[in-house]
């Protein structure tokens, strides 16, 4: 149970703001932190950052952007719930599609919030996940059936595409889609050379990818990583197309 659940208990609730753009994380903060109710215990960029921060400071709830470098918000979820299971997750979102929401879910995020959701529906969702209950933006029940997607989410089935590959191969292929050779890569993840390339060759064949450029191709159409612009994603195609890391 969180230090701030419970009849009686006055604790504000311990939140960390994950999001990588600079300009949010402070806006988030400074909403919440105008609220006795919510202690913001700090803030990060990224995904590896934010599973650090929970390992040490522990908070009640983290709101996790999605699209992030390094290590996304879904992946990122997952391995909080393991590393700290009494945290719970808040998805916050400026992109929303069925398969994000059912991917939170079956990370074990217990939120989805969009990014234009105001003050009050922010702090709702933190109190409510905090209970140990389950919140999802009013926003969302426009384009989709949540309980539907809860079940979906929850269903047994045949695991395709990313969801056969490994947590450690997740991370790869969003570092190799965001351009970093297997020596960078290596040294982000502290592994050899060869471990890299071995984590390639699985992801490429559970993914029945010919190169990097279908990796790429295949973690923007998923949403794992972003680019700011189509002429900016037809560019990193190319570049890679002409390199040598096929």
């Amino acid at each position: 149970m969180n230090r701030s659940q419970g009849n009686g208990n006055n604790l504000p609730i311990r939140v960390l703001v994950v999001d990588d753009h600079a300009v949010i994380r402070q806006g988030l903060r400074m909403l919440l932190e105008s609220r006795p109710e919510i202690e913001v215990i700090g803030d990060c960029e990224n995904g590896r950052e934010a599973l650090l921060m929970v390992e040490r400071n522990k908070p009640d709830v983290v709101l996790m952007d999605v699209v992030m470098p390094g290590l996304n918000g879904i992946e990122a979820t997952r391995q909080i719930r393991k590393a700290s299971p009494a945290t719970r997750v808040v998805i916050l979102s400026g992109f929303v599609d069925e398969d994000q929401i059912t991917g939170s879910i079956r990370a074990g995020a217990s939120g989805y919030l969009v990014k234009n959701s105001d003050v009050t529906e922010l702090v709702l969702a933190i109190q409510t996940v905090n209970r140990g209950n389950q919140y999802y933006s009013a926003a969302l029940s426009d384009g989709f059936d949540i309980a539907e997607l809860q079940l979906q989410a929850r269903r047994p089935e045949q695991k395709t595409g990313v969801d056969t590959l490994t947590p450690r191969e997740r991370e790869v292929l969003q570092l190799i889609a965001e351009g970093h050779t297997n020596q960078q890569i290596a040294d982000e993840l502290v592994v050899s050379v060869k471990t890299v390339e071995a984590h390639k060759a699985h992801i490429m064949d559970k993914l029945k990818a010919k190169s990097r450029t279908d990796l790429i191709r295949y973690a923007l159409r998923r949403g794992i990583v972003k680019l700011e612009s189509v002429d900016e994603a037809e560019r990193s195609l190319a570049n890679l197309a002409g390199g040598s890391e096929e």
